[in-house]
């Protein structure tokens, strides 16, 4: 605990000496880091967000000397100018054990062969998992992301038996493998660790009987690190957060103020030992909650529950809140759909009106319109709201190896 303590105050202080922003805005809180004496003394410091690290582009959020980063990250900057995250040979070090930790939780050991389909490069989502499981000795098929028929082969031909990418792709290969005649038992897969994007248990069923593994949730932000903040282990009751690296918080996303155990708001994440960029009550705009009691794998400790979504993906259609996760709910209670979909948002007389585009699962026979009908109830029952619904023929939508783009404008 005191070593907790005395990282947390060392990521302040290397926070308030290294980003001048951060420090008058500590100055203007009236905190400076020696007014942290415990770890209730954190809720005094002001957030740190994504625009603090655009604003700064490119090293405004680097606490270390240039000559001491070794690797950098970067977002795609399609909403505006990339965030720059640095890291020092010791962040990739501690980032590594992280992922490892994650990996081991879930039930991955030495003896695996792991396929890392997540993408390489300045997305974390590649060389996190690749670190990891090198460091735990498993042996690694750096395949990065797309190449779908080159990635079914090279699963059969050298015995893959754990599949780490996104959840959407995911369950592309387990279309493509169903259209290939090939069985989930003519592979040696067992294990899937998906991430990058919140996926519900409907996707989580479909996932697991298409590629006849285990799927589990492995979470982490591009600006906390990358992959390996927290892991699902094999009882699924939520992702086991490694308190070693980091605090966490839930505040209520609107007034900012901490919410009771257990109720439902925005994660916030301080980081402990980073040097390159070390985030202070990171809002990560991810909406979930705490849980706490020992899990029935022997591990103890805060566990963060499945995201719900994102609040700057929350739609307000006709004052009703809706989360994609929610639809992604209802369209996979239905068999006769498969769970590629995209919300198509626009505007009639003057209303924000929501389209529901989805696909229908292979093989299907029935009756297309009673079909409509019934998920479209179901899905007004479920938001609150009616939406439009237009349920396409399999394979209409586009596929992606990275991760899906569900929200788009009309």
């Amino acid at each position: 605990m005191e070593d907790r303590l005395l990282a947390l105050r060392e990521s302040v202080r290397r926070a308030y000496e290294r980003y001048p922003w951060y420090r008058e805005r500590m100055k203007e809180a009236g905190i400076s880091p020696e007014d942290i004496r415990s770890f209730n003394d954190i809720q005094y410091l002001p957030f740190m967000t994504k625009d603090d690290l655009r604003s700064g582009y490119p090293w405004g959020a680097t606490a270390s000397d240039l000559r001491k980063i070794v690797r950098v990250h970067c977002s795609s900057g399609t909403t505006g100018r990339p965030t720059v995250v640095s890291y020092t040979k010791g962040d990739i070090d501690r980032w590594a054990e992280l992922v490892a930790w994650c990996l081991r939780l879930a039930g991955v050991n030495e003896d695996d062969i792991v396929q890392v389909a997540y993408g390489y490069g300045l997305f974390t989502g590649g060389l996190g998992l690749h670190y990891g499981a090198e460091r735990l000795g498993c042996c690694v098929i750096p395949i990065s992301g797309g190449n779908t028929e080159r990635q079914v082969e090279l699963m059969r031909d050298l015995g893959t038996t754990v599949l780490a990418c996104t959840p959407s792709y995911a369950l592309y290969l387990a279309e493509v493998l169903a259209e290939k005649g090939i069985s989930p038992d003519e592979l040696n897969l067992r294990l899937g660790i998906f991430g990058a994007e919140p996926w519900s248990e409907e996707m989580r069923a479909q996932i697991e009987k298409g590629l006849g593994i285990m799927a589990l949730d492995i979470y982490g932000l591009s600006e906390i690190w990358g992959p390996g903040v927290a892991m699902e282990c094999p009882y699924k009751n939520g992702l086991h957060l490694n308190e070693e690296y980091f605090i966490v918080e839930v505040v209520d996303p609107e007034t900012l103020k901490p919410l009771p155990f257990g109720k439902e708001g925005e994660l916030v994440l301080t980081t402990l030992n980073r040097e390159g960029t070390p985030m202070i009550r990171y809002r990560t705009r991810d909406i979930t909650r705490l849980v706490n009691g020992e899990c029935p794998c022997g591990v103890h400790g805060y566990r963060i529950d499945r995201i719900k979504g994102r609040s700057d993906d929350m739609l307000i259609i006709r004052g009703v809140n809706v989360f994609p996760k929610q639809i992604e709910s209802v369209l996979g209670s239905f068999g006769e759909l498969s769970l590629n979909y995209q919300l198509v948002v626009g505007e009639r007389k003057y209303l924000k009106r929501l389209e529901v585009r989805c696909e229908l699962a292979n093989g299907f026979k029935g009756d297309i319109n009673e079909l409509t009908s019934r998920v479209s109830k179901a899905l007004k029952d479920r938001l609150g709201i009616s939406v439009d619904l237009t349920i396409l023929p399999p394979g209409s939508l586009e596929r992606t190896a990275g991760k899906a783009k569900r929200l788009v404008a009309s």
